[in-house]
């Protein structure tokens, strides 16, 4: 395979779009097919990609002579676990998949046995860790800047969730739960940043502000809006996440603080650019990593810009773009892929055993080498 690959995408919804503008980007990517049943969004992804065939459901694209030679999906939660068993069965396609890899706990045995025998890349679509200022913070926690990472917290104080096609994400049985949904990139992070395993999660839950008036269909939401969620870690090291999602009036969507014998490293993220009340507050916030050291006292801020044009094409702080030029480059130069399927079920596996924790009141035990929980 030459420098070019052809892609075809399962979902174009708001996150589908994203990958669509990301991958206009990258010289040599080109999506062919797009696979969605929603004729509104066929006709938003048409006018990004007014060459590609457009398929109702998955058996057309996959039976039509397109010479594929990658997939992405970005169709809603409940149908990921589904559509990858399908496409292990039937392909031998590299494949980029859309966070939470399940949304179920029954899942997780099944995608890990068939992904094992895939012969070609998959990639679990974990955005968060690419963001400049977040890879930037990275770096510096394994330079040593703050010692051996002591206490790690990750808030992220946001919008409420937005509509989807067909309002499925407002209802834990098609999300899997806020803290699958939302959060399994933060356990996803929590598991690079430590470089270690889970043991035990505890959390506390509300749905307090949010969709409490809504009614589908008889039934009113049942996603919460606000959680605390403590992460131990078979090293000994501990993490906790900050999570209330009717806080869009903060400056910084993100904070990430990680704190070592010698310092507190710190990493600020602002929200999508299209939220930002330019008019009243002009430009939006720029994002930074600021370390704090003990000794001297005193904070050194380093702002961390991102490329205009990748803040353009999505809502994750350039993040898609890097993260398709790693699948990219997976598939046409054999690089390393970075998230891996183990990766992307055991930080669902932690949002699961976190919402189970919230359910019952009760620390959670993680087992099965981080695949399952008691």
């Amino acid at each position: 395979m030459g420098k070019s690959v052809r892609y075809g995408i399962l979902g174009c919804g708001m996150m589908g779009q994203e990958h669509l503008r990301n991958l206009a980007l990258i010289d040599g990517a080109r999506v062919v097919a797009i696979t969605e049943p929603n004729q509104d969004m066929q006709k938003r992804c048409a006018q990004l990609v007014p060459d590609a065939q457009f398929f109702n459901n998955l058996d057309d694209m996959l039976n039509a002579d397109l010479d594929l030679e990658a997939l992405v999906i970005a169709t809603p939660n409940y149908q990921h676990a589904d559509q990858l068993l399908e496409l292990f069965e039937r392909t031998t396609l590299p494949i980029l998949v859309e966070k939470p890899v399940v949304s179920d706990i029954n899942q997780v045995a099944k995608i890990r046995d068939a992904a094992a025998k895939h012969p070609a890349p998959v990639w679990v679509a974990m955005e968060y860790r690419y963001m400049p200022p977040v890879a930037q913070f990275r770096k510096q926690l394994l330079e040593g800047d703050i010692g051996t990472l002591k206490m790690l917290n990750i808030r992220e104080h946001r919008f409420p969730f937005l509509e989807k096609v067909d309002d499925w994400n407002r209802f834990n049985r098609q999300t899997g739960g806020t803290l699958v949904e939302k959060c399994c990139h933060f356990f996803d992070l929590m598991r690079l940043l430590i470089q270690g395993e889970v043991k035990r999660v505890y959390a506390s839950t509300g749905q307090d502000c949010n969709h409490l008036e809504e009614c589908y269909n008889g039934a009113t939401p049942d996603i919460i809006d606000n959680a605390f969620v403590l992460v131990d870690f078979e090293n000994g090291q501990r993490a906790c996440l900050d999570l209330n999602m009717f806080a869009e009036g903060s400056r910084y969507q993100e904070e990430i603080c990680a704190i070592g014998p010698k310092a507190k490293l710190e990493c600020f993220v602002p929200g999508p650019g299209r939220f930002w009340p330019t008019d009243t507050l002009g430009a939006a916030p720029i994002p930074k990593v600021v370390l704090s050291p003990r000794n001297p006292k005193g904070p050194i801020e380093s702002d961390i810009p991102v490329d205009p044009t990748l803040l353009d094409a999505g809502d994750h702080n350039g993040s898609t773009f890097y993260q398709h030029l790693g699948f990219f480059k997976a598939i046409t130069e054999k690089a390393v892929v970075e998230v891996t399927i183990e990766d992307g079920l055991k930080a669902v596996v932690i949002g699961l055993a976190a919402q189970h924790s919230a359910q019952t009141g009760q620390a959670v035990t993680i087992t099965d080498s981080g695949y399952a929980f008691a």
